[in-house]
């Protein structure tokens, strides 16, 4: 599971310093975990996304962003609660979930948002 900074962040999954609309920058879809250290949930929510990034190695990604580092990408996306995820699908726009979900569904909302065929 990789740490983004702001400019991993730009080359891995959206560039919102040159794109005003979202347009998706990654190989394979992804999650990303917004979430701080002193933060209770994240921590429970911590070994499922790394169970998670095993199970799924090869169709999506997981990517970490540490909240008190990035405050200006935490600003960019409005994060006022943690944990807040960002699931993002090759094709459409991403969809926000917070709070600290249990494993059944993250699983889901994977299936859901990140793995189903995009209609046209």
């Amino acid at each position: 599971m990789e740490h983004l900074t702001a400019q991993t962040f730009k080359e891995k999954v959206f560039d919102y310093e040159k794109n005003q609309e979202w347009k998706y920058e990654g190989k394979l879809p992804c999650i990303i975990d917004f979430y701080a250290d002193w933060c209770g949930p994240c921590k429970m929510v911590a070994p499922i996304l790394d169970e998670l990034s095993k199970e799924y190695d090869g169709k999506v990604n997981i990517y970490k962003v540490d909240t008190e580092v990035e405050q200006e990408l935490s600003a960019v996306f409005g994060i006022r609660s943690i944990p807040s995820m960002l699931f993002c699908p090759m094709e459409g726009q991403p969809r926000m979930a917070t709070g600290a979900l249990p494993k059944p569904s993250l699983i889901q909302a994977i299936d859901d948002i990140l793995l189903q065929p995009q209609s046209k």
